[in-house]
């Protein structure tokens, strides 16, 4: 026997009504819909024919010729004018930082960060009484992400945070790595030195958690630093920067 479940999920699926009428009808099954589930039906976007034939599978649902030239388009169809239609559509949805090459959202990989004061790798708990700033150390001389300016990013934020709660930072090569001084407290804590690396940069949003952020740069290390991404120990602390190299 099938279930709404399963009648929402070949919907879902973008089959068309035809096929789903068919499965259906194959199984002679009628379904004795509650209110609760015509509304579960109705929006998850089942068509009113597949609903019909749910209720009374012996019912002839076929379109007319002129429906058949105004009927509405299957979800699979629906999708394809909503990639077309919405700058939303076929955008990441996972927890990240993308950046644009060749029409695609490639994924930015990102870098461990230490972070250390005065020299020495302290604890969070110490980090946080610093006057306004952090100090963050990356391993390597360079980025594995490399792009050439202008460059289109798109970052895709957890529920409940603020593109304003990232910080876009200038990363200055060390020895054999990198390093920068970040904002403790956010961007909107700010004081004396600690803005030394800070870059300015707006997030326009074009879905739900995801926002589209233009960067045009000369040459160097920068790297999107997330809120709150650290790992602390009671001798060091770490985190995580998504990290990248602009060419010319």
């Amino acid at each position: 026997m099938m279930t709404v479940d399963e009648v929402i999920k070949l919907s879902k699926a973008g089959l068309s009504d035809d096929v789903i009428i068919q499965q259906i009808k194959k199984k002679g099954q009628r379904f004795d819909l509650s209110t609760d589930q015509l509304v579960q039906l109705k929006s998850a976007s089942v068509s009113e024919r597949v609903i019909q034939v749910m209720i009374d599978p012996t019912k002839d649902t076929s379109p007319s010729p002129a429906e058949k030239k105004t009927a509405s388009p299957t979800p699979q169809q629906a999708g394809q004018l909503r990639r077309q239609d919405s700058p939303s559509s076929g955008l990441p949805t996972e927890i990240g930082v993308y950046a644009k090459q060749k029409a695609e959202w490639i994924e930015v990989l990102p870098e461990v960060v230490n972070w250390k004061t005065g020299g020495v790798v302290k604890n969070v708990a110490s980090i946080g009484i610093v006057k306004g700033d952090k100090n963050g150390h990356v391993n390597g001389a360079s980025s594995r992400n490399r792009f050439a300016a202008p460059i289109e990013f798109l970052i895709v934020v957890p529920e409940g945070v603020a593109i304003t709660e990232y910080q876009l930072l200038h990363l200055h090569e060390h020895g054999d790595g990198r390093e920068f001084r970040a904002v403790t407290g956010g961007v909107f804590h700010v004081s004396g030195g600690a803005t030394r690396d800070l870059v300015q940069f707006e997030g326009r949003k074009i879905a739900p958690r995801t926002f589209v952020v233009g960067f045009s740069p000369g040459s160097g290390e920068y790297g999107f630093l997330p809120p709150g991404a650290f790992i602390s120990t009671n001798e060091a602390s770490s985190g995580k920067i998504y990290s990248f190299r602009v060419i010319q």
